[in-house]
């Protein structure tokens, strides 16, 4: 995707604004670059990376590129993998973060009548507060339940009427069998579904759709940059829509750096291009994704990204292939009367390595046929034939937050 003249200006304030700020970490990244020879899409891509390991490093306030009285909030990434990355929001930064969140809102046909019940996690994560700040914005009802308390989550889903369920994949899939399981179908009134922080396959999809009969939008976002709301899916359900005008997206190959044709793809990359408590230049996401081209039927002019479908720092390699997630789940809805849930544990046995594939299969399936048919499609695609075990549908673990579905067990 070309930068724009309009984008072009953006990054050059940006830049003059943090050479200027009195911040070692800016001062170390753009020595010797001049902000007036930044003229085109080559002169731009000569900007240094940004890396999660340079903002972990800049740890705890070392990306605030504004005087501290000008911060107003601080998020953070979970630090799960490491040292958590602390990002400083001005006031500024939080208006144009509800912006983009109550355009989501929009784009998802949701309006000031709805009632939005907000299941992400509150706090130091950016999920809770950015789903509320959107729905206030707009001037709908916010249920803000947080994570968790199903039993609760389900009365409230009851008693308030709620129109919207604000989740992660995960736990929205779990109400979803918690309301056909107990036949309340009839007493909740959900007509839509947006649904972030972590990849999510079609059969997943459709299941959660099918089980609840609403229509579900797909929502971007990463605590580095502002957080979930900087893109969202629309009615066509054909990619997400991005807000160029807060944010410049390249799409990269992971290994070379270079830009990857429309269509093709690669690494989300990002740069905010108003951003003041910690402007982002060339963010290495590890978010997987493909540039769709053309206009979208929504009559939506902002540009259209392809759902994530997986991370570069997700890989795994197994015999010789390389596993993502996706991998796995194409074959996985290949094969007739599997559902959306599944396991893979990768450990090394004997001197190999062996791939333990865990699938549910939906009643009244052939499960010795769902299992040698899976294992026949994926040896035929990949060349490696996986251990398969088949299990009835809820019998692997539900999660409230993100489901960790491939497992690899061979360093520890």
């Amino acid at each position: 995707m070309q930068i724009s003249e309009i984008q072009l200006e953006q990054v050059r304030n940006q830049i003059r604004r943090v050479k200027n700020c009195g911040n070692p970490y800016y001062e170390k990244k753009f020595s010797g670059i001049n902000p007036e020879d930044i003229v085109d899409q080559q002169s731009f891509q000569k900007l240094p990376f940004s890396t999660k390991q340079e903002l972990r490093d800049a740890y705890p306030l070392g990306l605030a590129a504004v005087p501290e009285e000008q911060i107003v909030r601080i998020h953070s990434s979970s630090g799960t993998t490491g040292t958590p990355v602390i990002i400083p929001y001005t006031q500024k930064d939080v208006d144009d973060w509800s912006l983009m969140f109550a355009r989501c809102y929009e784009m998802a046909g949701i309006t000031k009548r709805d009632r939005i019940q907000i299941t992400p996690g509150y706090g130091l994560w950016t999920a809770g507060i950015g789903f509320q700040l959107g729905c206030e914005r707009l001037g709908a009802m916010a249920v803000p339940l947080g994570p968790g308390n199903t039993e609760k989550q389900l009365q409230m889903m009851r008693d308030l009427k709620s129109t919207v369920l604000c989740a992660t994949s995960s736990y929205a899939l779990l109400l979803a069998e918690q309301i056909e399981n107990r036949g309340l179908k009839e007493s909740i009134n959900l007509k839509k579904g947006v649904i972030g922080s972590e990849r999510w396959g079609d059969k997943m999809r459709a299941r959660i759709r099918d089980i609840l009969g609403i229509e579900l939008y797909d929502i971007y976002g990463l605590t580095e940059c502002y957080g979930p709301g900087i893109g969202i899916s629309c009615s066509e359900d054909n990619g997400i829509h991005y807000f160029d005008d807060y944010v410049y997206m390249e799409i990269l190959d992971p290994q070379t750096g270079l830009p990857v044709k429309d269509g093709e793809v690669g690494e989300i990359t990002l740069t905010t291009l108003v951003k003041e408590g910690a402007p982002l230049f060339r963010f290495r996401t590890h978010d997987l994704a493909a540039f769709i081209p053309g206009k979208c039927k929504c009559g939506s002019s902002f540009p259209r990204i392809t759902p994530i479908l997986g991370r570069s720092d997700d890989m795994v390699k197994v015999k010789g292939n390389i596993i993502f997630p996706s991998t796995i789940e194409d074959v996985i809805k290949s094969v007739p009367g599997t559902s959306s849930e599944y396991r893979a544990v990768i450990e090394h046995v004997d001197g190999k390595d062996e791939l333990e594939l865990s699938v549910e299969v939906e009643g009244g399936t052939d499960r010795t046929e769902a299992a040698l048919t899976l294992a026949l499609n994926f040896k035929s695609k990949y060349n490696m034939t996986p251990k398969v075990r088949i299990v009835g549908e809820g019998e692997l673990p539900r999660s409230e937050k993100k489901t960790r579905r491939i497992e690899d067990r061979r360093f520890e």
